[in-house]
């Protein structure tokens, strides 16, 4: 891949691979070889502003995951206190373990949404994306497994 296409590819709030190194100084005094590389280790690799989302994205993410995670878990909320209703005042007998595994489907599927929301969100910020975001899941989902099989070969 060459330089401009990995330009293109790189997302727009994704810091440069490369960071320049900064400029030393005529009058700084001679380190030792330790000292220099115990500074160089405190330094962090992305100031803030590089790694930041912008503002766009973030709202796009926080839209996308109200939606995806609390429609499941406001229907959880509201079957407790519908199955609730039904056995207190309707005297209808309900198999207190399906009760039980309709709620846990229902909040397990808005733990989901949580990743859900944030990975179907579109990372660009002049594109908004699809409904569903299908589409987007798959692109971001493939750039996170990109950077754990990069991070993964940096350890060993």
């Amino acid at each position: 891949m060459s330089a401009e296409e990995s330009e293109r590819s790189r997302l727009p709030f994704e810091p440069n691979k490369k960071r320049q190194k900064p400029v030393k100084s005529k009058t700084q005094p001679i380190v030792k070889e330790q000292e220099s590389s115990q500074k160089s280790q405190q330094q962090p690799p992305f100031t803030k502003e590089e790694m930041a989302i912008p503002e766009v994205i973030s709202q796009r993410m926080i839209r996308r995951v109200a939606a995806f995670c609390g429609i499941p878990t406001t229907l959880g909320i509201t079957t407790l206190v519908a199955s609730y209703l039904l056995v207190s005042y309707a005297q209808i007998q309900l198999p207190p373990i399906a009760v039980l595994l309709v709620n846990m489907g229902l909040f397990g599927l808005g733990v989901l949404g949580i990743t859900y929301g944030v990975l179907s969100a579109s990372w660009d910020e002049d594109r908004t994306g699809t409904l569903i975001g299908l589409a987007e899941f798959s692109t971001n989902w493939g750039r996170m497994a990109e950077v754990w099989r990069e991070t993964r070969k940096k350890k060993v």
